[in-house]
């Protein structure tokens, strides 16, 4: 991997030479969306050369992340968190390229040295249980019928000798169950140089986070090897967030949304239904108004003092036109493309930003293009869903969307698949939209490997080519197995998480061809929720407690028949100690009087 952020031209060249040369560097970047939306990139990097690594010299690097990786022999890992879906339709092509982004829950994958099939099995086992206890999580329960060995969808993204790969093994594991929280989010930020107290990372806060609409978690470590210079090791840390600004804005003492006066509403009185009482909001037509330290709760507490002083670590993607005013002691560099633009943040006191609302009528009127930059369209689109009916037997389709009017796509389509959704291989069809048949040129190479019960799960790729302009129907059919009722979750009616598919764009060949087609790029699909016949697990406890009142009733009743002895009241021998006793004798003594004055009356 290349590059640093490709919507900043030309700066991100100098940025990527300097961050590599650098020991550590930060960055935030800015980009509002349309809809009230603002995409937050916080992204982190840290170099340790290899010798001062192998002799557990650690600056930058994490100590705590370097010693599990020496342990367990790891070349080179990627790590997510990621929560939400990405609206690729509203804010476009995803940061970073799709490269920072993992499915929903924990996705991981790393390749380590190993000789063995064997061997790479116990070390990636030490690996899940070490980062599980590191950053909070249950990577512990990426087991075997979880973790898969990708054949064409992943490539090593570090520098490495050819000697070195040889001996490296790839393994991937997904976890889409698992729920990403603040738990996760404060190991990550111990991670880093200054842990959140002062720079850009000041302003990650959880609860701003996680009540965003999407968001995304990575860490990605590998090698980087500069001809003339050492090699270094890279610990690259990123978090991207899109926040809806009119919830942000919300005070955390009062997050309850309060419905505006009837006078502070912005009607569109073009709608033909407007009146007195009836009114269009038209919020989002009239712009974005919003502050740094409203959006985060927070203001950015000085420039972390580890950082690189040449790389600036605020940047806002927006035309040249829209007015941005910043706390004083900042200093803005303007992007030459007239879209985005940097600051440098002081060390010694809080950095804040404010985006006016900007005026739409009147002589010196904008309009959404001087506003916000029109978001890139993606290079796919990709949705998926089940079909069919019953609990026996069901079916996954896809839907892939080429944009482009003429250039055709070309990926690796590829699913990980529990073991109990058998898949009928010789249902996988592909067919364009408008055409009958299936197409047999779509669909290249096929790499499958079965799911043996209890033990691994199904792994599908597909090395796929779509003509420009044209929507793709991948369909296959599937069977569903029926669990041990041990193997349900407490949950079980709520259904079972199937993994999203990770799709990977292939470059282009082509010279002519746009930046964005000339790099790996990645997307991700949805999670599916998969309902598997589910037994009722009250009927054991019904059974339980009906069968045990019949047993004490039946077993009570003979065993007092069995043991207790009946005798006559007369016969018995009644103590006279206590008023119990005393009551008892002067009954019998009644009873025998009563008895007796009957036989003399006979």
């Amino acid at each position: 991997m290349r590059h640093f952020f490709s919507y900043l031209i030309p700066l991100s060249i100098l940025f990527w030479s300097v961050a590599v040369a650098s020991d550590y560097y930060e960055q935030l970047i800015l980009k509002p969306l349309p809809q009230s939306a603002l995409l937050a990139s916080f992204n982190f990097r840290s170099n340790t050369s290899l010798s001062q690594f192998e002799a557990h010299n650690f600056r930058y690097f994490p100590r705590s992340l370097g010693q599990i990786l020496q342990h367990v022999g790891t070349r080179e890992l990627h790590l997510r968190f990621s929560l939400g879906r990405w609206d690729a339709e509203s804010w476009g092509a995803r940061p970073w390229d799709g490269t920072k982004e993992g499915g929903t829950g924990v996705e991981l994958w790393a390749w380590l040295e190993a000789e063995t099939d064997e061997e790479a099995d116990r070390k990636w086992l030490s690996l899940t249980n070490a980062l599980s206890g590191l950053f909070c999580a249950s990577l512990n329960f990426i087991d075997e019928t979880r973790t898969t060995r990708p054949a064409m969808s992943f490539q090593p993204e570090g520098d490495h000798p050819n000697s070195t790969l040889a001996n490296m093994q790839l393994l991937h594991g997904v976890l889409p169950r698992e729920v990403v929280c603040t738990e996760n989010l404060t190991p990550f930020l111990k991670l880093l140089p200054c842990k959140g107290k002062a720079g850009i990372s000041s302003l990650l806060d959880g609860h701003k986070l996680f009540d965003a609409s999407w968001q995304s978690m990575a860490i990605d470590i590998r090698p980087i090897c500069t001809e003339g210079e050492e090699c270094v090791l890279q610990i690259e840390q990123t978090i991207d967030m899109v926040l809806d600004i009119e919830r942000s804005k919300r005070p955390r003492d009062n997050p309850i949304p309060r419905p505006p006066a009837g006078h502070d509403l912005k009607c569109n009185t073009s709608k033909p239904y407007h009146s007195g009482d009836t009114c269009f909001p038209t919020d989002y037509a009239e712009g974005q108004d919003w502050a740094l330290d409203q959006v985060f709760g927070k203001a950015i507490k000085g420039a972390c003092p580890l950082t690189d002083t040449s790389v600036p670590p605020v940047c806002v993607q927006a035309p040249h036109t829209r007015d941005i005013y910043t706390t004083t002691g900042a200093t803005e560099i303007k992007n030459p493309n007239g879209l985005s633009r940097c600051y440098q943040v002081p060390s010694d006191s809080d950095f804040s930003m404010i985006l006016p609302r900007m005026p739409r009528e009147g002589e010196h009127a904008k309009s959404d293009r001087d506003e916000i930059v029109e978001p890139e369209t993606p290079l796919l689109y990709a949705e998926r869903s089940f079909t069919g009916h019953g609990y026996e037997r069901g079916g996954v389709r896809t839907i892939l969307t080429n944009p482009s009017p003429d250039t055709e796509v070309e990926f690796v389509y590829m699913e990980s698949l529990p073991w109990f959704m058998r898949i009928y291989l010789h249902t996988l069809k592909a067919h364009v939209d408008g055409e009958s048949g299936s197409k047999k040129d779509i669909i290249e190479e096929i790499y499958y490997r079965p799911a043996l019960d209890r033990v691994r799960g199904s792994q599908l790729e597909l090395r796929m080519r779509i003509p420009p302009a044209s929507i793709v129907f991948l369909t296959y059919d599937f069977e569903m197995s029926i669990l041990r009722y041990t193997e349900y979750p407490p949950d079980a009616n709520r259904g079972f998480d199937v993994a999203a598919a990770i799709i990977t764009i292939l470059p282009s060949d082509s010279p002519n061809a746009p930046l964005a087609r000339q790099k790996t790029s990645n997307l991700r699909t949805t999670t599916l929720l998969l309902s598997l016949p589910t037994p009722d697990f009250s009927m054991p406890y019904n059974v339980i407690i009906f069968t045990s009142t019949a047993i004490a009733l039946a077993f009570g009743g003979m065993y007092n028949i069995l043991i207790r002895r009946f005798v006559g009241a007369d016969e018995a021998e009644v103590g006279v100690s206590g008023l119990k006793g005393k009551l008892l004798a002067g009954i019998v003594k009644l009873v025998g009087k009563l008895k007796g004055a009957k036989g003399k009356v006979d």
